[in-house]
């Protein structure tokens, strides 16, 4: 079990660090894959997105909404290939589909800690 303590403190969650990393990878991977227009803009809003979230997450380690939305913005990775039709981009499709799944697993394992933190009275809706 995780201690409580260590989840009220900014800054401090291994989970969301990797949220950042994710998406900061994301967001610069169209820099060395091979691309076309919608693939670019694709990984590059979703991989800001996902480092924004992971750094409001570290700020505000109770925001147990900003789990879901890491794992909502995961999904979209996850699928944005076929959406927006770059499969046969192999590099930034198969990028798309690693971070994406490495980002819900993110978010899903983070949930719990959120969870406590919120309940510890860190979270912006204070102590229930």
């Amino acid at each position: 079990m995780t201690n409580p303590s260590a989840t009220v403190r900014p800054w401090t969650r291994p989970h969301d660090w990797a949220e950042v990393v994710l998406g900061v990878v994301a967001l610069l991977s169209p820099l060395w894959m091979n691309t076309d227009n919608a693939a670019m803009w694709t990984m590059i809003i979703l991989g800001a997105l996902v480092a924004l979230d992971g750094l409001a997450s570290l700020a505000v380690p109770g925001q147990v909404y900003g789990e879901g939305i890491q794992i909502v913005l995961g999904v979209l990775m996850f699928i944005s290939p076929w959406v927006m039709s770059y499969t046969e981009l192999g590099g930034i499709s198969w990028s798309s589909w690693i971070i994406g799944a490495l980002t819900v697993i993110a978010g899903a394992a983070a949930l719990p800690v959120a969870q406590a933190a919120h309940r510890a009275g860190t979270g912006m809706a204070g102590q229930h």
